[in-house]
């Protein structure tokens, strides 16, 4: 096999030790170290500029990490493209503003990247994007292109196509961020049914009540640093941060 393997604890599937991360002389993360379990659910909060999406996004690799580990599902995150692309395969990833090629039809944006990456006969990509549509929801929606769809269906057809590719870990960046409120349940709905079937699952959140409901962890971010993490009851109801206290204040 190509890419190499390194021993992680028991059933720990995300493996983080002292990661940083600059943009230029900016310093976006500085020192996060953490574990993920296998099927756990942990809901990311914090201020804009905190590091939360930079933080998810250098799990897939979307963003470069420069100092520290990273390894996922047993395949540390080096320049090795193998390691990468063995890494990508495994993660789904659903963004804020859905992402999906406009040009293609929903049953095509879902087919695509199984296809072409995983070499799935186009046949059984079709029944697998059918029957994650009727997942989802929207099983009325195959044949409709992005630009006919509302912001919460083109979102959980985001949902759908990342599912495609059967991965072990599903990364969501403010994934109701962008939605009028009304759309946001059905999106919602569709990410705890998801957290319900034993995904793991990372999620950058402010969606509070999602994360009282559904997260195992919650983790606060500060300045590129974790200042608390912590189930959700302790979190909402005995914080131990005064930062964490002050955005809670805020937002809730």
């Amino acid at each position: 096999m190509a890419e190499m393997k390194e021993a992680v604890a028991g059933d720990e599937i995300i493996v983080c030790r002292d990661v940083h991360k600059w943009y230029g002389s900016y310093h976006a993360l500085r020192g996060i170290t953490t574990a993920i379990k296998r099927a756990e659910v942990v809901v990311i909060f914090g201020p804009s500029g905190s590091g939360k999406s930079t933080f998810i996004r250098t799990i897939n690799r979307l963003e470069e990490h420069q100092r520290g580990q990273i390894i996922v599902d047993g395949i540390e995150l080096i320049n090795d493209i193998r390691n990468i692309d063995a890494i990508r395969r495994d993660v789904g990833m659903v963004f804020q503003s859905f992402n999906l090629f406009p040009h293609l039809t929903v049953l095509s944006n879902i087919t695509l990247a199984p296809i072409k990456v995983r070499r799935m006969p186009e046949a059984e990509a079709q029944q697998i994007a059918v029957d994650l549509l009727e997942r989802v929801g929207i099983p009325e929606q195959l044949d409709k292109y992005p630009a006919q769809l509302s912001g919460g269906q083109q979102q959980r057809v985001a949902i759908a196509r990342a599912l495609a590719m059967q991965p072990n870990i599903m990364l969501f960046d403010e994934p109701t961020s962008a939605l009028d409120p009304e759309m946001i349940k059905e999106v919602l709905d569709v990410m705890q049914e998801l957290a319900e079937s034993g995904m793991t699952m990372l999620v950058v959140s402010h969606e509070m009540g999602f994360a009282r409901e559904v997260a195992d962890r919650m983790m606060m971010f500060d300045e590129g640093v974790i200042v608390e993490q912590g189930p959700p009851e302790q979190i909402f109801e005995d914080p131990q941060s005064d930062r964490t206290k002050l955005f809670l204040s805020q937002i809730l």
